[in-house]
């Protein structure tokens, strides 16, 4: 029986015959013995192996072994001597896969800097560092739809291909099937979408929330986990061109509601995480960031405090910190305003409420005010922003006048129109980008570190 070298760490117990499989990660060859280490990607930490010179073969395996070669162990395990390890493993048999140059192979006994990896990203998870991003990565994504099936969500798969522009933002990558060389034009010279493989113009989506929103109005409570595509044209640490969103939708919820169920998801997310995989978070604060650790308990063990936009634009002013970003009554937050009242003011996440309608979407509703939205942002210290929400507006005159507003012709949405007019609900619901998520879980400064395979502007390699 194969064995994961997690569990074998775990829970194996001498004279245990046992096999493993993976890839050597360190070898060390004395007069009578060779140490090699082992690593299968499932543990931070590796496994030992001793061979000796009874082992068949001896001198033949010892020359194919070298770090980065791939193999298959059978063998006992016994009490290791040696300290920060309790088992290892004295190997009987030894079956090579694939043997590997040591001198060519791109990842050396030492510390490769991330960006270096981002080069060599079909390798990368061999490493320390990025095999514990993805362990991390991993819980996250489970905690994400326990938390949501426990309290019986309805898990939708929204559409990659859409026509709809969510955000407003007009950063879409165009969907065609067009010949490139050969575009059909309309009488004005434009492109004729209605020649087009959908008969009109389609993106990849931005967002799956207006989908998720006709499926609440049916099922009360759903939520859409999965990929979304912005063609910002941003080489930065905090932007990727493909990454994925978690966007829950209730029906029959306020504001108040929104931000009791995204602070309930966060404090579950991390307390599933820490308890999964501690040895990952603890090599996170001991390698990247010393923070960690205490960031996650502070996330589980405090309530988050609560304060509207225009209590926040007060607090900015009156504290005595030059921005480098002026603070006014009607800008939209940066990431300076963000992180000191995370931070510095109340050392611990914060939501925010209430925001200036003029810098928000058409969808969030509209308060009594005739100012604001009934909208929540959670910022959390070392990233700011991380969960964006709202009540989404459910009349249909005040929400066809948003839409006219923003310059969007309503024929467009006319199905989201149409859930106004046929048994509309109060509903409300927020996006969490999963990237940030793990970012702020790990403490990784650069988003491209936190996903398999980042795509950025000029790069979509492997």
């Amino acid at each position: 029986m194969n064995n994961r070298i997690i569990n074998i760490l775990r829970q194996g117990k001498p004279e245990e015959k046992v096999k493993i499989q993976g890839w050597v990660r360190t070898k060390r060859e004395l007069k009578e013995f060779t140490f090699i280490e082992v690593s299968d990607g499932s543990s931070l930490a590796n496994l030992q192996v001793i061979l000796n010179q009874d082992l068949p073969d001896y001198n033949n395996v010892i020359k194919k072994l070298s770090t980065g070669a791939s193999l298959a162990v059978e063998g006992v395990l016994v009490e290791s001597p040696a300290k920060g390890q309790k088992i290892e493993l004295h190997a009987q048999t030894i079956t090579i896969y694939g043997e590997c140059d040591g001198k060519d192979y791109p990842l050396q006994k030492k510390r490769h800097s991330l960006e270096f990896l981002r080069t060599i990203a079909h390798l990368r998870g061999r490493t320390n560092t990025l095999g514990a991003v993805m362990r991390v990565r991993n819980a996250c994504a489970q905690a994400v739809h326990q938390f949501f099936q426990e309290k019986g969500f309805l898990w939708v798969h929204t559409p990659i291909i859409t026509a709809s522009d969510c955000e407003g933002a007009g950063e879409l990558f165009t969907v065609t099937n067009f010949n490139l060389d050969n575009i059909p034009r309309n009488d004005q010279g434009k492109t004729d979408y209605t020649e087009d493989f959908f008969g009109k113009k389609a993106y990849l989506t931005v967002s799956g929330q207006l989908e998720a929103e006709i499926m609440a109005m049916s099922f009360e409570n759903v939520y859409t986990f999965g990929p979304t595509f912005r063609a910002e044209n941003s080489n930065t640490s905090r932007h990727l061109a493909e990454f994925w969103m978690i966007e829950p939708e209730m029906a029959f919820c306020d504001l108040e509601g929104d931000q009791n169920l995204a602070q309930e998801f966060l404090k579950y997310v991390f307390k599933y995480v820490l308890d999964h995989c501690p040895e990952d978070m603890e090599f996170f604060n001991l390698r990247i960031n010393n923070t960690v650790l205490a960031n996650a308990e502070n996330i589980i063990n405090n309530e988050f405090a609560r304060i509207t936009y225009t209590e926040a634009i007060n607090l900015l002013e009156k504290c005595d910190r030059t921005f480098q970003f002026p603070v006014e009554w009607g800008i939209d937050l940066q990431s300076e305003h963000e992180r000191y009242l995370a931070e510095e003011y109340f050392k611990k996440p914060v939501i925010v409420t209430n925001y200036p309608k003029d810098i928000k979407a058409f969808y969030m509703r509209l308060n009594e005010d005739q100012k604001t939205v009934a909208a929540m942002d959670i910022l959390a210290p070392n990233i700011g922003e991380i969960i964006g929400g709202s009540q989404r507006e459910e009349r249909y005159d005040i929400l066809e006048s948003r839409i006219k507003e923003m310059n969007i012709d309503p024929q467009e949405l006319w199905w989201y129109l149409d859930l106004r007019r046929y048994g509309t609900v109060p509903h409300a619901g927020f996006g969490l980008g999963f990237e940030r998520l793990v970012q702020f879980m790990t403490g990784i400064d650069n988003i491209r570190d936190v996903i398999p395979f980042p795509r950025t502007p000029m790069n979509a390699e492997f």
